[in-house]
């Protein structure tokens, strides 16, 4: 999102090319086979996990620290409603006030006083190529280098997502080599932390860009830790749509999770029950847009009214505590104390439970755990069939 009110991205002839995509897509194989080194968090088998093992969904949302920095007491409040992730919005400094290296280290230290997860942003890259005024992701790469004294160590906390939305509905065919290109200097650079990459077509990919190439811009990550984000507005507005592009990396072994979504938009309306239960049911991270701050039309995407914790929005109400919401589904990272094992509980096709706390139950990796005095099954080991 941006503080300024979306063109509409879906047009005719973009979904024409969408359909075209969906027929030539190439079929590739799990990308999931080559393992991230198991610290921090980390991809595996195209699932998130913690240092420990267990498996972490996210369930979070966003909030727009670059520009209101005043809003001190937002992660806060997005903690006390279970979220168990924020997305910060940041700026590299190219299209609004940088944010400095210690105000980075502050942020981080706010999410972990208040026991979430850090997916820190440049929101500076939103609608390259068609937005005249967005920076591209090598320079967003160039600003994460300059702060990567604040990452170091956190590798447990922060997950960084190099650059938002990058790429409108123009110029969107070079977001594969760009997107590589960000990833490897942040590595040769010594950033360790998880990444995260956004699609293009204002993150919506409808184009199946990201979907395509996503396999390749995995293995182009020496550490194999990277995950891929769709933002979920008007162009998801079917459960079949949502279904059909969730299941898609799933499938595939690729780590997927929903950056953005709201439940109404500019281009359309998206489905956001059908988003909400397809993450669920898939095990997959969401992250909703936004906690407070929208203006230029979109302020029904607002959870809360002038970031009061207590004054909830429909918006709010239905993301928080409506069905498939935070309060249902999310969980505390196990790095706080929580019980892992993506707060999705459920029992393994062969009758046994899941492991609560994923591979930290099973020491000799054989897909079979110990908890509650009885076994339990690893998901997505050889024993969960």
């Amino acid at each position: 999102m941006t503080q300024s009110q979306r063109r509409t991205w879906l047009t005719a002839a973009g979904s024409a090319l969408a359909g075209v995509a969906g027929l030539l897509l190439p079929v590739f194989g799990t990308a999931g086979a080559a393992q991230a080194a198991d610290s921090g968090i980390h991809v595996s088998n195209g699932r998130v996990y913690e240092a420990d093992g267990s498996e972490f969904v996210m369930r979070g949302v966003n909030h727009a620290h670059a520009w209101y920095p005043s809003e001190t007491g937002a992660i806060a409040d997005i903690a006390a409603t279970g979220a168990n992730t924020v997305r910060v919005v940041l700026s590299s400094g190219d299209r609004w006030t940088e944010t400095s290296t210690s105000q980075v280290a502050s942020i981080i230290d706010d999410c972990k006083a208040n026991k979430v997860i850090c997916v820190l942003e440049v929101h500076d890259t939103t609608g390259y190529g068609e937005d005249g005024a967005a920076a591209s992701l090598d320079q967003a790469a160039d600003y994460w280098v300059g702060v990567k004294s604040a990452l170091r160590g956190q590798e447990d906390y922060v997950v960084v997502n190099i650059g938002n939305e990058p790429y409108g509905n123009s110029g969107y065919t070079a977001w594969t080599g760009a997107t590589k290109n960000a990833v490897v200097k942040l590595r040769n650079a010594g950033i360790e932390n998880a990444l995260m990459v956004d699609a293009p077509n204002w993150g919506q990919d409808w184009s199946h860009t990201m979907r395509s190439n996503a396999a390749s811009v995995f293995a182009a990550d020496p550490r194999r830790n990277t995950i891929f984000s769709v933002h979920m507005y008007g162009v998801y507005d079917t459960a079949a749509e949502v279904q059909d592009y969730l299941n898609h990396f799933v499938n595939n072994g690729l780590p997927i999770v929903v950056g953005e979504f709201g439940d109404d938009h500019s281009d359309g309306n998206p489905d956001e029950n059908a988003i909400m239960a397809t993450a669920r049911s898939l095990r997959v991270g969401y992250l909703g847009w936004s906690w407070s701050g929208n203006g230029s039309g979109v302020e029904y995407l607002d959870m809360v009214n002038g970031f009061d914790a207590g004054s909830l929005t429909p918006w709010g109400n239905r993301f928080l505590n409506g069905a498939d919401g935070i309060s249902a589904t999310s969980t505390r990272a196990t790095i706080y104390g929580g019980s892992g094992g993506g707060g999705t509980g459920g029992t393994a096709p062969n009758g046994y439970p899941y492991c609560a706390h994923g591979g930290a139950s099973d020491p000799d990796g054989d897909g079979w755990g110990w908890e509650n005095d009885r076994s339990c099954v690893v998901r997505g080991s050889a024993a969960d069939r």
